[in-house]
């Protein structure tokens, strides 16, 4: 039985490796505005990892991918939009699609609240008042949809793609090291 949990455990841990590395690739490759996998893995970095591994999962992924994107003046707003994603996440108490869609929803409009006000706080686009606040949360919001696009798509997909391979692709290999 200890063999088991070992060789479970090292998957569980290139399991992590790999969805992580998937999620900075899929950053680097064309792809449509807003259109990420960082706020699913998020979500799931929380759910699944001890607090500071989930708050630094995420925030590597974005710096790596970053390091090749570059970097800007909103980069703390983003980059804290993703802390507290992860945070939402490490409530999640179950994996059912009901607690996924309203933390991937939640996520998304948190997303879009920080980052906007990240953009109207250090940009010149925008008056420092109320009516350019709006004017800029306004103009966000043709990036606001494919948000909450791949928050659902990249949520659902690490969620569920982490649990198909660990019941059925990991299992039988640990069985199959067994015998």
């Amino acid at each position: 039985m200890k063999m088991l949990n070992k060789v479970l455990k090292v998957h569980k841990v290139t399991s992590y490796l790999v969805i992580i590395l998937l999620a900075v690739v899929a950053r680097l490759i064309p792809h449509a505005p807003n259109f990420a996998p960082i706020g699913g893995l998020a979500l799931f970095s929380g759910a699944n990892f001890k607090k500071k591994s989930a708050l630094l999962i995420p925030l590597a992924a974005m710096f790596f991918s970053d390091i090749f994107l570059g970097f800007h003046k909103t980069i703390p707003y983003v980059y804290a939009s993703f802390v507290i994603i992860a945070l939402i996440g490490s409530l999640i108490k179950n994996n059912k699609w009901p607690s996924l869609l309203t933390a991937s929803l939640v996520s998304s409009v948190l997303f879009f609240l920080i980052t906007n006000f990240g953009v109207w706080t250090t940009g010149t686009m925008y008056q420092k008042n109320l009516s350019g606040l709006m004017q800029c949360f306004a103009f966000g919001i043709p990036f606001f949809r494919n948000t909450i696009l791949s928050d659902l798509f990249y949520t659902f997909s690490f969620f569920y793609g982490y649990r198909f391979l660990s019941n059925f692709v990991f299992r039988k290999l640990a069985l199959s090291k067994r015998s």
